[in-house]
């Protein structure tokens, strides 16, 4: 299993980056960012600096959008960064949540989604594409065969389509039941379409804190809950709740006391309007507590079929989390003394 960590791009930029530099020289597999361009810095401008600094990190969003930016221009920005440092990037993209509503603007549709997917992976791949009616593709740009699209969603309709276009699956959570419900549906999906089920990379998001102070871990990840449920939200809206469309009750139940959601504190420890979140989703939602309990959920994890594990790293140990994870987690997991 590969382990990513994810960042908000607030500045100092050189903070983002130093982080990023760390995270490569222990080990880590892939950087991500937030991409919410009014909340904070723009994530690609910043990319361009931690690929010039590091060697092996493979950098992208989690996650972008199709309506922030026009897809052309989204595109554009991987094959760069492809021409200057190799084929280390990664698109994470979903119907978009932050950067949509936080302008007032609801997520973009499936269909769009989908679409999207397929016009920024063939113009990175150095394909031709029908866009707008017009036939384009990058004059200067040879392609990378491999760059992939990674999709985020959460209900059945976007899981279906994740499985049926996408190269990858964020999910971001780490509860071990809605995991394999999840994996279990993109993969069905995947080969229904007629494609490779195995193929997909599975990326599992979630925060994680090394230490041995439990309630103060909760309290500086219970915002992820809030996050979370932002999304959980707009699937009680079209399934209901108590499980309805086959949706995991562990995932829904937890909303009943939502009353609303402030986007000025997105992702922040401390977030006031997460305080409806019960200690028992932190704990399945994240992974907390010292290297022991890390090892023994990301075995679970790896056990359902995840590849990756990244980090959200948006609490107030950040720098001690990245090292206990660089020095005494990933040489476990690199050596396969982990298991389930």
């Amino acid at each position: 299993m590969d382990i990513g960590i994810v960042l908000q791009t607030d500045p100092p930029a050189s903070k983002v980056i130093d982080l990023a530099v760390r995270a490569d020289e222990l080990g880590f597999s892939n950087v991500w960012t937030f991409d919410s361009h009014v909340l904070w810095e723009e994530p690609y401008v910043i990319y361009s600096q931690i690929l010039a600094r590091t060697e092996h990190v493979v950098v992208g969003p989690m996650v972008t959008n199709p309506g922030t930016r026009d897809w052309t221009v989204t595109a554009s920005h991987y094959a760069t960064l492809n021409e200057m440092f190799g084929p280390r990037t990664v698109c994470g993209i979903g119907r978009g949540d932050s950067a949509r509503r936080y302008q007032g603007q609801k997520p973009m549709t499936l269909d769009t989604l989908g679409e999207a997917i397929g016009v920024i992976r063939d113009l990175v791949r150095g394909k031709d594409v029908t866009f707008h009616g017009a036939t384009i593709g990058f004059p200067w740009w040879p392609g990378s065969d491999d760059f992939e699209v990674w999709m985020a969603g959460y209900g059945p309709k976007a899981l279906s389509l994740c499985g049926q276009v996408a190269d990858g699956f964020i999910l971001q959570l780490a509860d071990v039941d809605v995991t394999k419900w999840m994996v279990e549906h993109v993969r069905t999906a995947a080969a229904d379409a007629g494609r490779d089920p195995d193929a997909l990379t599975v990326c599992v998001a979630a925060p994680a804190y090394v230490g041995d102070d439990l309630a103060h871990m909760r309290d500086q990840c219970r915002w992820f809950g809030g996050m979370v449920g932002n999304h959980v939200a707009d699937i009680v809206e079209r399934y209901g709740a108590g499980g309805g469309g086959g949706i995991p009750q562990a995932l829904t139940d937890y909303i009943a006391g939502r009353q609303g959601y402030d986007y000025g504190e997105h992702g922040r420890a401390g977030n006031v309007h997460t305080e409806f979140v019960p200690d028992e989703i932190v704990d399945r939602f994240c992974i907390l507590g010292d290297v022991d309990a890390h090892l023994a959920k990301l075995g679970e994890l790896e056990a359902l079929g995840v590849d990756q594990f990244a980090i959200y790293l948006q609490h107030d140990a950040k720098e001690s989390t990245l090292e206990a994870y660089g020095s005494e987690i990933l040489p476990r997991l690199r050596a396969g003394t982990v298991t389930a």
